[in-house]
Order: structure tokens, then sequence, then C-alpha cells
């Protein structure tokens, strides 16, 4: 009997995953373990491996389609076995009927002497795929039957009116690549939009002197590694700066929600990861109670799980304040964009030595750029100014945050 391959659940959040690519093809024979498809889904990528050996009898589900968890997405078993006629990919159907319905406008009364479509029902079929109202394709068959010609005909008049009403006009004799947006990419670009729709978002920035935590850094590095068999990294002294700071000034930690300012006790932060196809955000709970040490260790346990895929997607939720960091890729100043419904994201750059006057001397110090975007729904430039004011300071006086 053919072993059904699900769609698995990543996370209690997960409301759809996606198939990425397949690595095989119907009738290709497979080991059990596999790797058989990459599968997505709003926050996770991973693999899925056979169950069994056998053949790849039936894909159910094509690259780039979307199905809830659960669903099946192809079938393994012997090669001369069959996969039942009401095991056929019913949910790629059915889901592509269910889109065009809830696509479909709601039919216009009908005017006086208006004359019924005469279409076939492949024609129509591919009409309402393309979003193409019947009534606007002439048809050329009998009587004035739109044929699948037609169809056709407006389809490849619909592409190239877009492309000529493109902005970007690709070179002459070239076209442009159009990559379907979904997964990991498509939650993020939803959730950047609407986090710019619905928040008033403004940001501001400060350097503040890093020259004494670097000596710091370095001054405690031997200790560290023997007694704890670890490293401090700036990002970890940062994250404990940001969350002193969020103790002093807890409006910074809060949420607009349905216009009610809501105030977390606790400090839940999340560091945004850059991954292969996007950007995902581990949660460190509770890192007001953590030592420097346990933060440390925390963060670079789950932005490593992270960059392999192996982080549970429960672990990327429910921060109150987020860090996010591109100085490795020489960036300064930047403007990062608020975590949906987080008030407030520190945005870091890269550390560089500066002339900088000490006195009446000229000194070489270590800067770092910080960028703060805050909700101004929840509070104003002169709160959010003096909680980027405390963050300089705890960075500039390392040893306090040691105490």
């Amino acid at each position: 009997m053919p072993v059904e391959v699900i769609m698995p659940k990543l996370g209690m959040a997960m409301k759809e995953g996606t198939v990425s690519q397949w690595n095989k093809t119907e009738g290709e024979a497979v080991k059990k373990g596999d790797p058989i498809a990459s599968i997505s889904s709003e926050k996770i990528e991973m693999e899925i491996e056979s169950p069994a050996d056998g053949n790849v009898l039936k894909i159910n589900v094509p690259e780039g389609k979307g199905v809830p968890p659960g669903t099946v997405i192809c079938y393994i078993g012997n090669p001369d076995e069959k996969v039942a006629a009401t095991a056929a990919p019913v949910q790629e159907e059915k889901g592509q009927k269910e889109e065009i319905k809830a696509a479909r406008p709601a039919p216009l009364p009908k005017k006086p002497g208006k004359v019924r479509v005469k279409i076939s029902p492949v024609a129509r079929k591919m009409a309402e795929a393309a979003g193409i109202k019947p009534e606007d394709i002439k048809g050329t068959g009998p009587g004035g039957r739109i044929t699948k010609e037609d169809v056709e005909q407006a389809i490849a008049s619909k592409k190239e009116s877009r492309k000529q009403d493109s902005l970007i006009q690709a070179p002459a004799g070239k076209e442009p690549k159009h990559t379907p947006v979904s997964g990991m990419r498509k939650v993020i670009a939803e959730r950047m939009h609407a986090s710019l729709q619905s928040a008033a978002q403004l940001t501001i920035t400060m350097k503040a002197d890093v020259t004494e935590l670097l000596a710091l850094k370095t001054q405690v590095k031997e200790t560290i590694t023997k007694r704890y068999d670890s490293k401090l990294t700036i990002t970890d002294f940062i994250a404990r700066a940001a969350i002193l700071a969020l103790e002093n000034h807890p409006e910074m930690n809060s949420a607009f929600m349905d216009n009610t300012i809501v105030t977390y006790p606790e400090i839940h932060l999340g560091i945004a990861t850059a991954v292969e196809k996007g950007l995902i955000v581990p949660v460190i709970r509770n890192a007001d109670s953590k030592s420097l040490i346990d933060l440390a260790k925390e963060i670079k346990e789950k932005t490593a799980a992270a960059r392999s895929g192996k982080l549970p997607a429960d672990e990327m939720q429910g921060s109150t304040f987020t860090i996010s960091s591109l100085g490795a890729s020489g960036v300064e100043f930047f403007t990062p964009i608020l975590n949906p419904p987080e008030a407030g994201i520190l945005g870091v750059g890269v550390v560089s030595d500066e002339a900088v006057f000490i006195g009446d001397k000229i000194e070489k110090r270590s800067r770092l750029p910080l960028s703060l975007t805050f909700d101004h729904r929840v509070l104003d430039g002169a709160p959010a100014a003096a909680f980027l004011q405390t963050v300089k300071q705890y960075l500039e006086e390392p040893v306090t945050m040691l105490l």
C-alpha cells in the first residue's frame, strides 16, 4: 500500500506550508531518508525525507503551492502499486477552485438586452485562472463562442500589456525574471508592509563610544573561555545594554493594540538573524532574568539553530523588543522596521575608528552607530531619545553591565 507523505506542522502557529522544490520526480526511485522535497512555512525552511524505500508514485502538490499542514503532498510505494483515484491531487485542484471562487468578483446586474457570453468550459476555466473576464474576450468560434485559442490570445495580450506598463524596462532582447513570492519571503513582505502601514514609525540615531567596551571584552576573553567555555561578542553586550535600558524605560517594552498601549512586565528580546532566504527573529525569553553569560550562550545557540533551519517556530514568536544588526555588512546608520506589534527596534551598525576630541586632545576612539525606530503612537521623541541615551551610557560604561 502506498505510503503517504504529508506536509508537516512546523509550529503551533503554522497555517500553510509551501513546496519550494521537488528533489525527485514521479516514477523516480528513492531510499528511506532521501531528501525528496524542500518545504517552507512562514518562518522555517527544511527538507522532507522519504519515509520508505520505493518510487515516487504521485506528486500531489506542485512547486510554489501552499497547502495546510496534514495535506498529502506525494505517495511513495512499489512501481506496480496504484494510487487510488480518490487520492489524485485533489488538494491542488480544490485549492485552485477555492482561490478562483474567492477572487472572482460578484456578478454585475444584467443589463437589459445583454447577450449571454458563449464560452467553452475549458476556456472559461483558463480565463478565470488568468483573471480575465469572459465578456472582455472576443470569441472567434461559431456564433461568437469563446474558444481555448481566444483565451490564450487574451492571456498573451495581457502579458504584453504588463510588459509595456512596467516602470523598469528590460534591456532589448532580454526578458525580466518573474519570481513568485511564497513561503518566508511572502511572510516578510506582508509583515514589513503591514508594519509600515499600521504604525507611526520614526527613527533617531546616536553614536556610542565603545573603546572601553572593546578593551573590556579583550580583557575578560581568557577568563570567560576557561570558566564558561564561551566567549562574549559585542552583540551580547549590546543586548545586555538594551535589556537594562528597557528596565529603566518600560514604555519602550510596549505594543500598541486595539487603541491600547500594552506594557509588558517581562522582556522577551528578539535577535533579527539573516538566513539564506530571508530574515527570522529568535526570541530570548525573560531576557531580563539572565546573566550576561547566560544571555550570550542563548543568543549563540538560537541564532545558530535559526541559520541551520532547526529552530522551532514557537521560539520565533512573542518578542517585546528587537535588535537588528547590519554591522557585519559595513552599514553605519539605517532605518530598521518595527517587528509588529512591538514599539521599538534597535538597529546596530559597524564599529569604526574615528578622531574625537577628548578635552583639548584628539584621540582615536571606536564608535558604534545606533538607530532606534519607535512607534510614535506609544511614546514621543523625548522618552525614545532618553532610552537610546541609556543604551549609549551602558555601552560607554561597560563595567556597569557586570554589576
